[in-house]
């Protein structure tokens, strides 16, 4: 098992695509717990000189100005924990779960949390034997922390709440004694560490930043196998059109396609198709995939420094031996980097539509009417456009941002949040629409392919004979479904993706 070590300098974004996407060991070097240990002492001599210090020696929210006696300190930490353990909703999955998790012990390693070892120590001990919380999907509104879903990961340390362990939910207090943990006493100031940070919010927009990278390339992909089915004029994508537009998006897109449509009997064919330009679904990709990957860039870019950040509050600053109040708890990058990958996704799931739209109308495709042989008694893939078509229009509705749609919370004191959390969930549901349309164009495409009965280049062809091996052709009617199912499965495992490589796309990430 591979193991990442966590520092107090920082991680980038290839560290959290790994700790989302397989198990492995994290670690802390002796710098971060140097730094965790520099902030615990700094918070105890504070808290040993009686100075008024928000949720550690006062009350929260509304209670800020409350003094809390010496000797309730510790309950007052639980009792935050505990009273916001109120998250509704199915449970994160355990990947995000995972990640979230790891992003909290990174941030409290940045050594401004005054966070204690032991805390530190559990929760690696949790990621290590695979026993994760059971965090309630529903609840935040990304800002004073992800304080529901967050107080669920926590409540774990106090022997509450319910632990995945060993393929059952269980509850914590049988789960522990088997890891050999017992509950700890949450010291000063830990209980508001825990539940303040975008952790939840940052794991969940990470998550659908690398589905939707992958979404990506598949969409690259199955867009140059409907470009060949079509007979696409392969002048579109002459790199000297893209270079006086200087989009770099752009510029990476039309590249990719070029590579992808090397010499084959499609691009020999297509200098004769007799059209002169092809509808934009074919002509555009470049200007439309090229502008989405410049979305995913700004977003990977802002959830990179998001998973780097501390988002904690109030702030310890241990050189000057200060303690600062803010706000970084504000999960406002995290709901834009969302909201711009909701764009991002519908566009992919849009003009994919549009693509077997094209196929599926001989008009346009000069292929048999929805790819079917014979005369007329079979429909063909006539109503998997329709499928392609609902499920777009149910993504594009989506889109809409979570960002701007800020409700005041807690008597008003906590009066405009991000919404980031259910902005970053609702895109995952959204890849699971557009990787069905994307298997339905990836079928189609070969579809119209095999109807042409020319030869792929070296990229395309491997995968066109891959499918096949999977599914037979579908221009006489069967049951259908199963075809979409290896479609996407297709999809999933990044058969599709996998076709480009990271030198086709080097803008965007591995």
């Amino acid at each position: 098992m591979e193991v990442i070590y966590l520092n107090a300098e920082g991680s980038d974004l290839d560290v959290w695509r790994k700790i989302y996407s397989s198990k492995v060991e994290i670690k802390l070097t002796q710098g971060a717990w140097a730094s965790i240990d520099a902030a615990a002492k700094v918070l105890r001599e504070f808290v040993e000189t009686k100075k008024t210090i928000y949720g550690v020696t006062t009350g929260f929210g509304n209670f800020s100005n409350t003094l809390i006696s010496p000797d309730e300190l510790n309950e007052l930490q639980s009792n935050l924990v505990l009273s916001n353990t109120v998250g509704v909703g199915a449970p994160l999955p355990d990947e995000i779960v995972r990640l979230a998790m790891t992003l909290k012990i990174a941030t409290i390693a940045k050594g401004h949390s005054g966070v204690s070892r032991d805390v530190v120590t559990f929760f690696l001990k949790l990621i290590g034997e695979d026993a994760l919380p059971v965090i309630p999907s529903q609840g935040s509104v990304g800002a004073s922390g992800d304080l529901a879903p967050l107080a669920h990961m926590s409540a774990v340390l106090l022997g509450k709440g319910s632990i995945r362990f060993k393929g059952e939910i269980l509850p914590a207090e049988v789960v522990l004694p088997k890891l050999g943990l017992t509950p700890v006493v949450l010291g000063p100031k830990e209980g508001l560490s825990l539940l303040n940070g975008t952790q939840i919010s940052t794991a969940i927009a990470l998550a659908s930043l690398f589905e939707t990278e992958r979404l990506f390339r598949s969409a690259i992909v199955t867009g140059a196998l409907s470009t060949e089915a079509t007979l696409g004029k392969l002048e579109a994508f002459d790199t000297r059109i893209h270079e006086i537009r200087r989009q770099k998006g752009q510029i990476t897109v039309a590249s990719a396609l070029r590579a992808l449509l090397a010499p084959s009997g499609f691009r020999r064919e297509s200098a004769h198709s007799g059209r002169v330009q092809d509808p934009y679904c074919i002509r555009c990709q470049p200007q439309v995939m090229g502008a989405i990957l410049d979305l995913l860039k700004f977003a990977a870019t802002t959830l990179q420094l998001e998973g780097d950040a501390v988002t904690d509050n109030p702030l310890l600053f241990t050189e000057t031996k200060e303690i600062l109040s803010g706000g970084n708890f504000h999960a406002e990058p995290v709901a834009f980097a969302a909201d711009i990958m909701a764009i991002a996704v519908s566009e992919i799931g849009g003009i994919s539509e549009r693509r077997i739209a094209m196929l599926v109308d001989s008009t346009q495709s000069r292929l048999p009417p929805f790819l079917t042989k014979g005369t007329g008694i079979h429909s063909g893939f006539m109503t998997a456009q329709i499928v392609a078509a609902a499920l777009a229009a149910e993504t594009k509705q989506r889109a809409n941002p979570a960002s701007v749609d800020s409700i005041p919370t807690a008597a008003n004191f906590e009066d405009f949040v991000s919404m980031a959390t259910h902005g970053a969930r609702r895109v995952l549901d959204m890849v699971e629409n557009v990787k069905s349309i994307l298997a339905i164009e990836l079928l189609a495409a070969i579809e119209g392919c095999d109807h042409r009965g020319l030869e792929h280049g070296d990229r395309l062809g491997p995968l066109r004979d891959r499918v096949r091996q999977d599914v037979a052709s579908m221009a006489y009617d069967r049951w259908f479904e199963p075809a979409i199912a290896a479609g996407k499965a297709f999809i999933d495992d990044g058969t599709v993706a996998s076709i480009l490589t990271h030198q086709d796309l080097e803008y965007l990430g591995s």
